[in-house]
């Protein structure tokens, strides 16, 4: 009974700290100078969605409809060409929201006044029930998920990474 009660104990001990630890880690390298939008709220809305990770993670898996932007080789003229209305609902993602905070800071710069960055990245996205698609459009449960420790934070998919 003791064991019983202790894996219950240590298993939802291990739950709390694995809904919190996603919180945890953007309070640690965000400002939140860019509003979150959660994972659950995207389906409601109309936004661009920007995919700010890198090319072999967005070929591995993306939000559907995504455009990629990269995030080492972000390219400003390329936003500013392909969204010209400075005003347009924009949702910048990455893994988990600390590189999409980034380029959400970077297109504030350039004056796109309603730039939201996905809270808990495309890992929250699907954690809770988002389909992905691959290079070739197909719905994918692979989920690129950059290395080994970042991986932690993906609950449902099949994790991919090099490392």
């Amino acid at each position: 009974m003791r064991l019983l009660l202790l894996y219950v104990l240590l298993s939802f001990n291990l739950t709390i700290f694995a809904q919190d630890s996603v919180s945890t880690v953007l309070k640690k390298h965000n400002n939140q100078s860019v509003p979150y939008v959660k994972a659950t709220e995207l389906k409601k809305s109309n936004f661009i969605i920007l995919d700010s990770r890198e090319p072999k993670e967005y070929q591995v898996s993306h939000i559907p409809n995504a455009i990629h932007v990269g995030f080492d080789h972000f390219q400003t003229e390329k936003i500013t060409h392909l969204i010209k209305n400075r005003k347009t609902p924009i949702l910048v993602y990455c893994s988990i929201g600390v590189r999409s905070e980034k380029i959400g800071e970077k297109l504030q710069n350039l004056g796109y006044t309603n730039v939201h960055n996905l809270y808990g990245g495309i890992f929250e996205y699907k954690n809770n029930g988002g389909t992905v698609v691959n290079q070739k459009n197909n719905a994918t449960d692979s989920i690129h998920t950059y290395n080994k420790e970042w991986s932690v934070y993906l609950k449902k998919g099949i994790k991919i990474y090099e490392n």
